[in-house]
């Protein structure tokens, strides 16, 4: 017999429900000053498609003495379902050149493997796997949402090609033995150049995207420093970014793939990926998550993406 609280649960609809850690994010820019403030990819993207109007759901794992960290997302209508852990996860990311792109990150606390047991079967269009490192999700766990039948079952691959450490804490960067599996599981798929190159053995965008999709995967995302490229049913798209600076680097392909997933449940790729080059451009300029406006977004298509 269904709960009170289970039967609340299954009556609501949400346009897209993100899965992963909650983290502390200490950013030391180069050159700069080190500052530390909540992150993930959960909340970079949740953040995106709540704000351009989309219905959303976040499941995390974390302490439950942190839950006032997600407050920022229940200002801004979002469910939130915590999964307990000893501890909220601690990531330290260091910019040791001028090149955003070139950094070192550790993960310095981690909440731990998320269970399938532990994801509630929330009544979503879209379902994303957004974890930062290979300690939040395993084949168990995909292959029981895979079961669930969601319309959309996605994942961002530095989930699996970030291997942490376990005597450093240092993310490294691998190749992943069960890539095929995984690719063809996934409705949609998100990876940056650099996890492209381990997974396929080019930094071709195009060439990478077309290997991933042989391995069953009809829709793939690849970001890096100048733009973004998606393979669709064997048709490739790219577009430029458009940011004045790279201050908000941090969480770029988060808040990129969060923001073409939110116009793609009722959009064409194209306008897709012109809107997710729009708004991260935004976000680039402006350290942390996404805080513009639908009205922002608009202006910079017109501006800079027509």
């Amino acid at each position: 017999m269904q709960s009170n609280k289970e039967s609340i649960i299954m009556s609501k609809k949400y346009d897209i429900t993100f899965i992963g850690h909650m983290v502390y994010d200490e950013i030391i820019p180069f050159g700069g000053i080190a500052h530390v403030a909540p992150g993930s990819a959960v909340l970079c993207g949740a953040m995106v498609a709540a704000r351009v109007g989309k219905k959303v759901a976040v499941v995390v794992k974390m302490a439950e003495k942190d839950e006032f960290i997600l407050q920022p997302m229940k200002d801004l209508g979002i469910d939130t379902y915590l999964i307990p852990s000893e501890e909220t996860s601690y990531n330290r990311v260091l910019h040791e050149s001028e090149n955003v792109d070139e950094r070192t990150m550790t993960l310095i606390k981690s909440a731990g493997l998320i269970s399938i047991n532990d994801v509630p079967a929330l009544d979503s269009t879209c379902v994303h796997l957004a974890g930062i490192s290979d300690t939040e999700f395993d084949m168990a766990l995909m292959k029981g949402l895979k079961s669930r039948n969601y319309p959309s079952l996605s994942v961002d691959m530095q989930s699996f090609v970030r291997h942490i450490n376990p005597v450093s804490k240092n993310h490294e960067f691998s190749d992943v033995a069960d890539k095929k599996e995984i690719a063809a599981m996934m409705d949609k798929l998100k990876l940056d150049i650099v996890e492209a190159r381990l997974l396929t053995g080019t930094d071709d965008l195009e060439k990478a995207a077309i290997i991933i999709e042989s391995w069953g995967c009809p829709e793939i995302m690849i970001t890096h420093s100048e733009g973004v490229l998606a393979r669709v049913k064997g048709k490739t798209y790219y577009e430029k970014f458009s940011n004045s600076n790279v201050t908000g680097r941090t969480g770029r392909g988060d808040t990129t793939f969060a923001a073409y997933l939110s116009h793609r449940l009722d959009h064409e790729v194209p306008e897709s990926l012109k809107f997710a080059a729009a708004l991260v451009s935004i976000k680039m300029e402006t350290p942390g998550p996404f805080s513009g406006t639908l009205e922002e977004v608009n202006n910079r298509l017109k501006e800079k993406h027509f």
